[in-house]
């Protein structure tokens, strides 16, 4: 199998209140993290200056045999030298890869705008709208945790008001003066406002709450600012296209995933022939095109889906997670999406245990957000998929699709 020397990688990050620096500083651990586990040398450039999406190169290498650790001790001292940066041009295989963060950060600051009362009640009318064009009925009927996913922010939050009213009205309820709500409103208040948003944060609820404002967004396309967003990120993306390359990998996570199929839609929809002679990976993480796609008014990301699937460049590979509850797990998503007769996304079943040590996974298993972001995270051990090696590793992206491929040379 030939290897890659030069890799272009477009990645659309979730839904999280992070801009290109911060994704790229992430970026950076994780790869060290994997380096470590696997005994490469890897070196995170600096942002370029002036690029738009915030662009950087990767560059990952073998050891020299002199340098080479113990195999015992692999861990340890790839991690001293992946920090320090050695190792970068030693004997054995290269790979350059450049990294371009399509985030979509803008958006997102622009959903959380506003005070707190304008965040819920934007919240709740997402939510009607989702259930009024049968979007929740698609998440129990395909991905029941999915739909348990959605409704937990706005049953907590509906909770919550509902015992704020109880609190207020309190004086009517032991048949006290009505002047009793002089002090049972402002208790009322203070529960609110100091007891259950502080609670709430937890669970990043108007974070959420955003979210779904965002899916209704992609789904509809009937904001302005959105689609001239998704129209500026085609051109800069077109652009990127334009770098010569052994590997194109496109990827995404989470939420990012539907940006992604926008963008990339567009772009088949004006060039059917833009990605011929070239070696393309569509690689969704989590992905959650089907948060917007069910809706019934999402009949434009639907076509776009089929578009990318039947596009014979491009191989899709669709991973998802059985305790990430924040995917459509085993949910064929060109199907489901309305394109029966298209190829399928391949998909790729992962294990967040089988990528951390116990000790770590038992910390954050119960946090689904937490296990939901592990895609794009680094490992603590070998495990069958790796965000670094799929993107800035030397085999290419395709060999994540076949458990028994090596993710390393021999």
């Amino acid at each position: 199998m030939k290897l890659i020397e030069k890799r272009v990688v477009l990645h659309f990050p979730g839904f999280e209140p992070l801009d290109g620096v911060a994704h790229r500083a992430r970026y950076e651990r994780s790869a060290r993290q994997s380096a470590a586990v696997w005994g490469y040398s890897v070196e995170t450039g600096a942002p370029e200056a002036g690029s738009d999406p915030l662009s950087f190169e990767v560059t990952t290498g073998e050891w020299a045999a002199e340098v080479a650790p113990a195999a015992a001790e692999v861990a340890p001292v790839a991690a001293t030298k992946a920090a320090a940066g050695e190792g970068t041009g030693s004997r054995g295989w290269q790979t350059k890869s450049r990294i371009h963060m399509v985030d979509h950060d803008a958006l997102v600051s622009r959903l959380r705008d506003g005070n707190t009362p304008s965040q819920i009640m934007a919240g709740f009318r997402s939510c009607a709208e989702i259930m009024l064009e049968g979007g929740m009925r698609g998440y129990f009927r395909h991905a029941w945790r999915f739909g348990l996913f959605f409704l937990f922010p706005f049953l907590l939050t509906a909770l919550a008001i509902a015992l704020t009213a109880q609190i207020a009205i309190m004086p009517f309820a032991l048949g006290f003066s009505p002047w009793h709500m002089l002090w049972s409103g402002p208790l009322a208040l203070c529960f609110f406002i100091f007891a259950f948003l502080p609670f709430s944060e937890r669970f990043h609820t108007l974070h959420l709450f955003a979210d779904w404002a965002m899916a209704v967004a992609l789904g509809r396309m009937d904001r302005t600012d959105f689609n001239n967003w998704l129209e500026d990120r085609a051109a800069v993306v077109r652009k990127a296209l334009d770098e010569q390359a052994d590997e194109y990998v496109i990827s995404s996570h989470s939420m990012g995933s539907s940006v992604a199929a926008h963008v990339i839609g567009i772009l088949l929809e004006r060039e059917p022939e833009i990605f011929k002679g070239k070696r393309v990976v569509f690689a969704t993480l989590g992905s959650a095109i089907l948060q917007c796609a069910l809706m019934s008014s999402a009949t434009l990301l639907r076509a776009r889906v089929g578009l990318i699937a039947r596009c014979p460049e491009i191989s899709w590979l669709d991973v998802q997670c059985l305790t990430d509850s924040i995917n459509f797990y085993k949910v064929p998503v060109v199907a489901v999406s309305g394109h029966t007769d298209a190829p399928e996304a391949k998909m790729i079943l992962i294990r967040v245990k089988q990528m951390l040590t116990r000790e770590h996974y038992r910390k954050i298993r119960k946090d689904q957000l937490r296990v939901h972001r592990q895609y794009v995270l680094g490992p603590d051990l070998k495990a069958s998929f790796d965000f670094t090696l799929m993107t800035a590793g030397p085999m290419p992206a395709s060999v994540f699709a076949s458990p028994d491929e090596k993710r390393m040379p021999g």
